[in-house]
């Protein structure tokens, strides 16, 4: 298992004039970390300074001892956009032969990869004839070639039907018990329950951090929801 995958120090993040990541100082580790808070907080400017791809005004990230970005982390984290990040026009072998390729891992990884996000019986269809939840799978498939220590997931489940949000969590927490760190961001509060650790986000800020038991407890709430609401309030005064 990883101890602190990722350490984040002073990170600050100014777009235009506006602050979207205001120093923030942030441990991931081990299990399966969720970032939840509403659209336009910063979840995914976060993200992306943990992969490298985000301009930032001040601060530090580093991943397993090593700056964001790095070109020796490219087979050690693995990321999922929000966006599909897929060829259409592929099959799902065929973009995962072609991302083989970049990635310098070999072709033994794709049946592994499918395999691990049931797409077995259509690894030979057009990615843009899947459905959301499918091509959602095959986006994720490319984030795992290469067996990552650390996955980032950008609101991966958004869209999706309960039954498939159910299939992916399912899978997200059965790589975490093999070692893999997941870092993974919602804004779909009842989903705060399926992680190990939550970090509340507001505004570009971190508001709370915990297990979900912790949070509730100390806002004195029954749900993450009624939590979140709870501190946001408490923040404001």
């Amino acid at each position: 298992m990883v101890n602190n995958a990722v350490e984040i120090r002073g990170l600050h993040v100014v777009r235009g004039k506006r602050t979207v990541l205001e120093r923030l100082d942030v441990t991931i580790g081990d299990g399966v970390t969720g970032l939840l808070g509403p659209s336009g907080c910063g979840k995914s400017t976060l993200m992306r300074c943990l992969v490298g791809v985000q301009q930032v005004r001040a601060g530090t990230v580093t991943v397993f001892g090593e700056p964001a970005g790095s070109r020796s982390l490219r087979e050690t984290v693995g990321y999922v956009t929000q966006a599909a990040s897929v060829y259409d026009d592929l099959t799902v072998v065929e973009n995962l032969r072609f991302f083989c390729r970049v990635l310098g891992v070999g072709r033994e990884e794709i049946d592994r990869v499918v395999d691990a996000v049931d797409l077995g019986s259509h690894r030979d269809q057009i990615v843009g004839r899947l459905s959301g939840g499918q091509r959602s799978r095959a986006s994720l498939a490319v984030a795992l070639l290469g067996e990552p220590v650390l996955l980032v997931l950008d609101e991966p489940t958004v869209g999706l039907d309960p039954v498939l949000r159910e299939d992916l969590w399912g899978l997200f927490h059965r790589l975490a018990d093999r070692g893999t760190a997941v870092f993974v961001s919602s804004h779909v509060m009842d989903e705060a329950e399926r992680c190990d650790r939550l970090l509340l986000m507001r505004e570009g800020r971190i508001i709370a951090d915990g297990t979900p038991a912790e949070i509730k407890e100390k806002a004195g709430a029954d749900s993450v929801e009624h939590a979140f609401l709870a501190i946001v309030r408490e923040d404001a005064g």
